[in-house]
């Protein structure tokens, strides 16, 4: 049977089409200014009357105009990180607009979460806007990152007081690499501050959202939590994942 599911998010737009449990197809596209649109060209790639479910940011958007169900992004990251990793128990989903952590129970199913999403602080758009004011792209952000050394602190997590933070660094002459580092710690340290609230220590911790693709963060992660940090080249693509899993018929 194929099945498709949607994440239409902040920053970008994720389908993903299942065939038997195995991804058939994935793609990702910017959400840009106009996000039906471009929801609507990757819906047509979606084979004519299999079901489709849809989540993130935007979701609404996607019922309202084209009648599609959704689920929430916590149920639907909860899916597709225990497909790409059965033995998940953790869940980091660092998304554009916001960062949750989820626990999941023995069965799989949501027991518990936190979530930010009162500020960009310890999101995507956080390590945008940072990479943006050092003149990186946030590939090469993330190599800054890994690349620095550990001889500054960003104390501020509001983007435009450590934005602020970073203009005064920059101008007392440290180096890029070493602010990238300091900009990535100060992620990790917000994300370990809810990552320990929900006593995770030494679960098994996937990380899902474009925040997977930083491998800067990743490694910080690893090393803070000192837990083992799972992800994928799918990881990205959870949010869309488990709404094609949730599409799937109950037997």
């Amino acid at each position: 049977m194929i099945t498709a599911g949607i994440d239409i998010g902040s920053s970008s737009i994720k389908l993903t089409i299942l065939e038997n449990l195995s991804i058939v197809r994935r793609e990702l596209v910017p959400a840009t200014f106009r996000p039906l649109e471009a929801a609507s060209e990757l819906l047509a790639l979606v084979p004519a009357g299999s079901p489709v479910f849809a989540t993130g940011y935007g979701r609404d958007l996607l019922e309202a105009k084209f009648n599609i169900p959704t689920i929430t992004e916590i149920k639907a990251h909860a899916l597709g990180a225990r497909l790409l990793f059965p033995n998940c128990k953790t869940i980091i989903d660092i998304g554009g607009q916001d960062m949750k952590i989820i626990q999941l129970d023995s069965k799989g199913k949501v027991a518990r979460f936190e979530m930010n999403d009162r500020c960009a602080a310890g999101t995507g758009k956080f390590l945008e806007v940072m990479a943006k004011r050092l003149g990186f792209t946030l590939f090469d952000f993330s190599k800054a990152g890994e690349a620095g050394k550990d001889t500054v602190t960003i104390s501020a997590m509001c983007t435009v007081f450590a934005e602020s933070e970073v203009v005064g660094l920059v101008n007392r002459g440290f180096s890029r690499e070493d602010i990238s580092r300091a900009l990535h710690s100060s992620v990790v340290k917000r994300i370990a501050a809810m990552y320990k609230r929900l006593e995770s220590e030494n679960s098994f911790t996937v990380v899902t959202g474009g925040g997977a693709r930083n491998t800067a963060l990743l490694t910080l992660l690893g090393e803070v939590l000192c837990t083992g940090i799972h992800y994928s080249d799918d990881s990205q693509l959870a949010g869309a994942l488990g709404c094609a899993l949730n599409a799937i018929p109950p037997t």
